[in-house]
C-alpha cells in the first residue's frame, strides 16, 4: 500500500482534521504562515482523540521534491500520572512558521490525528 492512499484531504472549513493554511505576511522573500487544525470546527484535544503533529513542506516551482520546513509535535493532551484527561495542560494545534523562498511554489501541511489518520492541505505561494 502506498502512503498516498492513506492521506486524506478536505475543506478545512467543513472538516476539523484538515490543516488550515494562512499567509500572515510576505516581505523580502520571507513568508510567515499560520497552520492550524480545527479552526472553524474545533478538533477534540483529549487523551483519546487529538492531533499529534503537523509537518510543513514547500515545493518550489520546477522542482520535483519539496523541502521540509518544519515538524511540530503537540504532546499535551490532558494526560498525567493520575490517568487520561486528568491534567490541566492541553496543546492547541496551531503554529506560525517563517521561511525564505526565492521561487513561487506549493506549501503543503500534513496533520496526524491519532484516530482519523493523515490529513493534507495545500496552497500556492507566489513570490
Amino acid at each position: 500500500m502506498s502512503l498516498a492512499e492513506l492521506i486524506q484531504s478536505g475543506d478545512w472549513k467543513a472538516e476539523k482534521h484538515s490543516p488550515a493554511l494562512k499567509i500572515l505576511g510576505q516581505k523580502n522573500n520571507h513568508i510567515e504562515v499560520e497552520i492550524s487544525i480545527g479552526k472553524e470546527i474545533p478538533h477534540p484535544n483529549t487523551t483519546e482523540h487529538h492531533i499529534s503533529w503537523v509537518e510543513v513542506y514547500f515545493r518550489p516551482e520546477g522542482e520535483k521534491f519539496p523541502s521540509q520546513i518544519g515538524r511540530i509535535e503537540f504532546n499535551s493532551h490532558g494526560s498525567s500520572a493520575q490517568g487520561p484527561n486528568t491534567s490541566t495542560i492541553y496543546t492547541v494545534p496551531e503554529v506560525k512558521l517563517v521561511f525564505k523562498a526565492e521561487k513561487s511554489g506549493i506549501l503543503s501541511a500534513l496533520s496526524y490525528c491519532n484516530i482519523h489518520g493523515l490529513w493534507q492541505s495545500e496552497m500556492e505561494i507566489k513570490i
